[in-house]
């Protein structure tokens, strides 16, 4: 066991531990309190008329303090063994659900709405959860503050909970469990108890403000959107028909007939101003060292390109033609998913990797667009794009402008003055001279090289 893997370790099971910094924070208080106002008074006397008068007030806010804390922490003993007790007599179960929503001007949002059936908040306490996925990963804490009755009845049937889920990647997630936290009012301990949860949820990818694109289908397979330019359409079945009175007996297929005896002729290929659907290629296939693909760099450079690759899909979607997404590695989804719900998931759990390369990946005859990014093979690519025609769509996406800082010295800030806000800010802090910048940024210029050199039309995001 590795020191990440030990640190995650203690961490989860920290949650069992009952009392908090704020324990020690109460105590430290009321001990002082208790001291400050209990002191005796030298000669009996005191400095002041008014002092006795404080003290008293001082005194009976303490008690009450106390008093109500009291309450609100043997509440909080009550809901949680009964809560225990309907958890052992499988009365209760914990609920999650997760959406993903949009609002005006805002980019999508993941939400997770938890609920739990049966229990009671304490008074004046909280009653918290919190999700454990992947490799003992924790979610931020949520609140299950919302009553939910029971229809026609004034009567709790469950407690409800919606918070924003903030995650680190655009991928799927492997959901193992969850934990519920009964608190009192003053936090001053926490008890825990693990609640068993299985299942799936992924982090889709969010569109760019600049979304938008344009291509031109290759081939058409259904004559229903007409274009300005003629596109090749296969013949019919196996591209052979009978013959018929008429027909070329030169075109005639003498194998087919040999082993069928059946006369059948070539359908040639025709072509026709029509187009139908648009085939798209973005393609996850990277050039360096494999541990460099693993870290926390590579991530964040891949939710950028999953993001990007997800804006062009969604600007040519707006187009008058059908887009289909062609994926570079196998991934296994419902067939109850729509299209753009498909390609949305399969972007979400592609990752980088050193496989399928991209000859073997993109067809120039069929391809459209290709996304690449700046982990792609300069030669490799050179060798694809003689292969293409200008009527090839490429987006380069730059994925290390996702660490880049733009402020002057602002990383010298963030690295002595500024504390960082989330691991995108620090990696943005350290990349200046991380030995994965210096090999990007070398590929990246023989990247923009051999596209200049191309006849393909091609962009930089």
């Amino acid at each position: 066991m590795d020191r990440k893997q030990l640190k995650w370790k203690l961490r989860y099971y920290w949650q069992y531990f009952p009392f908090t910094i704020n324990t020690v924070l109460y105590v430290v208080a009321a001990w002082a309190s208790f001291k400050l106002l209990y002191k005796p008074v030298p000669n009996g006397e005191y400095p002041s008329p008014f002092l006795p008068f404080v003290i008293l007030m001082g005194k009976l806010t303490l008690w009450f303090v106390i008093a109500l804390g009291l309450v609100s922490m043997f509440s909080t003993l009550a809901a949680y063994f009964y809560y225990t007790w309907l958890r052992e007599s499988n009365k209760t179960a914990l609920r999650v659900d997760f959406s993903l929503e949009e609002s005006a001007g805002k980019l999508p949002r993941l939400f997770l709405t938890a609920s739990i059936d049966g229990i009671f908040r304490p008074i004046l306490g909280f009653v918290k959860g919190r999700l454990y996925y992947d490799d003992n990963m924790l979610t931020d804490s949520f609140g299950l503050l919302t009553n939910k009755r029971k229809p026609n009845s004034l009567r709790r049937a469950a407690i409800t909970g919606k918070s924003r889920l903030y995650l680190p990647d655009i991928k799927e997630y492997d959901l193992k469990g969850g934990f519920i936290y009964f608190q009192d009012m003053l936090h001053i301990f926490s008890l825990a108890s693990a609640h068993p949860l299985q299942g799936h949820f992924y982090q889709p990818p969010v569109l760019k403000k600049n979304n938008d694109a344009d291509a031109q289908p290759k081939t058409t397979e259904t004559m229903e959107v007409r274009i300005d330019q003629l596109r090749r359409v296969d013949g019919e079945y196996l591209n052979y028909k009978d013959f018929e009175s008429g027909d070329d007996v030169r075109r005639i297929v003498w194998k087919v007939y040999a082993k069928n005896r059946e006369l059948v002729v070539r359908v040639p290929e025709m072509f026709e101003p029509f187009a139908s659907h648009l085939y798209f290629y973005a393609s996850f296939h990277a050039r360096t060292q494999k541990q460099w693909l693993n870290d926390d760099y590579a991530r964040e450079m891949l939710n950028h390109y999953k993001d990007c690759v997800w804006t062009i899909y969604d600007a040519l979607g707006k187009k008058d033609w059908e887009v289909r997404f062609i994926p570079d590695q196998q991934i296994s989804l419902s067939d109850q998913m729509s299209e753009t719900e498909r390609t949305a998931r399969t972007i979400s759990n592609s990752a980088w990797h050193a496989d399928r390369s991209l000859l073997d990946y993109f067809n120039p005859s069929t391809g459209a667009v290709l996304c690449i990014s700046s982990f792609s093979d300069p030669a490799e690519v050179a060798e694809l794009l003689e292969k293409c025609t200008p009527a090839t769509i490429v987006y380069f996406i730059r994925v290390s402008s996702v660490l880049r800082s733009y402020a002057p010295l602002r990383w010298i800030s963030r690295l002595i003055f500024l504390p960082p806000e989330d691991r995108l800010s620090r990696l943005r802090a350290t990349w200046p001279f991380a030995p994965l910048n210096f090999k990007l940024r070398k590929n990246e210029k023989e990247l923009i090289a051999v596209l200049n050199k191309s006849a393909v039309t091609w962009g930089e995001i």
